[in-house]
């Protein structure tokens, strides 16, 4: 009888390692689940500047007069319009990834942080006037949440990438994977 209760304390304490190490392994599976979602978040991010209207779009926008509103904008150059909502959807989705932590902030930051802003401060009296004409306050919503978060986080000493980075080597310099 002895030696069955010695055995069947033996078999709780390796149930109990069973458990523990698939908690461990699940853990970690997790772990490399989320970073995986992250990085093809931020593959996700960078196909939206691959779109081939979205470069065309961009420029269109930078070059534009400062405050236009709506009206103005539309009286501006027939594509302005066009340019402006695929600028504004394009923020809009972003922001909502960045906010639902899809895509984490410094990815964010590092692809689009300055332009973000900037598009932001171009496109604003548009989407205000935007708002205005829809009655929907909430319009473009995500697009300034982005901006506004972008440039409050925005350090003024921070050196541009080129120069921030000069001293970077790979991690490996070999070819394998």
């Amino acid at each position: 009888m002895n030696d069955l209760s010695r055995l069947a304390n033996m078999a709780e304490i390796l149930s109990a390692i069973i458990v523990v190490g698939g908690v461990f392994f699940a853990v970690m599976q997790m772990r490399q689940i989320r970073q995986q979602r992250r990085e093809l978040a931020a593959i996700e991010l960078f196909r939206f500047f691959g779109n081939p209207e979205f470069a065309p779009a961009y420029k269109h926008v930078l070059l534009l007069p400062p405050g236009l509103g709506a009206s103005a904008l539309r009286e501006c150059h027939p594509d302005s319009e066009n340019a402006a909502m695929l600028i504004a959807t394009t923020m809009e989705n972003i922001g909502v990834m960045m906010f639902k932590r899809i895509v984490p902030f410094l990815v964010v930051n590092s692809l689009i942080g300055t332009s973000a802003v900037t598009l932001w401060h171009k496109l604003e009296p548009w989407v205000k006037d935007l708002r205005a004409e829809l009655d929907q306050p909430s319009a473009f919503e995500w697009f300034q949440w982005l901006a506004e978060k972008l440039e409050e986080h925005r350090r003024d000493d921070h050196a541009p990438a080129y120069e921030a980075f000069r001293g970077w080597k790979p991690s490996r310099l070999t070819n394998e994977i």
